[in-house]
């Protein structure tokens, strides 16, 4: 069984640090766990997200985008920060969601920003976001500021040091689902 690792960066903008963050990290669990990896951002979804009140509004390009957001085995998620929080749009994007959609779905949170002080969006804004959603957020969350790029790729050795530490932790659920189940039936 072939796994899927899609990535989301809630940012309109390519290229975009975002983008990149998210690239890298779809990038690298595709490879250290075999997986298809697949990177969306919210112009994916079409020029009518803004406008669409649920999801059969989205246009055939938005609407297989949201299909293969909600196939996924995993998600690695993020958003540049803006005034502390997540993208307008973004959020926007995930209430179209229905609230089971993510339930018990591993999900790698990570964030961008200009400095330090936007750092908490992970687990002030994002983690209660998905625990709504029940999903099974990683327990490191990747941020990452101006400095940890250069020429708009993640560059920084503390950046990819965290970011393989996050990825690595989806081992749990892989290799849970590998595993195939066994039943013992006592006499």
């Amino acid at each position: 069984m072939t796994r899927t690792i899609v990535g989301l960066s809630g940012n309109l903008d390519r290229p975009s640090k975002t983008r990149a963050l998210v690239q890298t990290a779809v990038a690298t669990a595709a490879s250290k766990f075999e997986a298809v990896g697949t990177v969306l951002d919210l112009t994916d979804f079409g020029p009518g997200l803004g406008a669409a009140r649920q999801p059969g509004d989205l246009d055939p390009n938005g609407r297989a985008a949201l299909d293969t957001l909600l196939a996924a085995d995993a998600l690695i998620v993020a958003s540049p920060v803006y005034k502390g929080s997540y993208t307008g749009l973004f959020k926007h994007l995930i209430d179209l969601i229905d609230p089971q959609a993510f339930q018990g779905k591993p999900v790698l949170l990570a964030a961008t920003g200009g400095g330090d002080r936007h750092a908490l969006v992970i687990e002030h804004q994002l983690r209660p976001l998905f625990g709504f959603f029940e999903a099974r957020t990683l327990p490191t969350g990747v941020y990452a500021a101006d400095r940890d790029f250069v020429a708009g790729q993640p560059a920084s050795d503390t950046l990819h040091t965290r970011l393989g530490r996050a990825v690595d932790q989806f081992a749990l659920f892989f290799d849970r689902r590998s595993q195939p189940e066994v039943f013992v039936l006592s006499a």
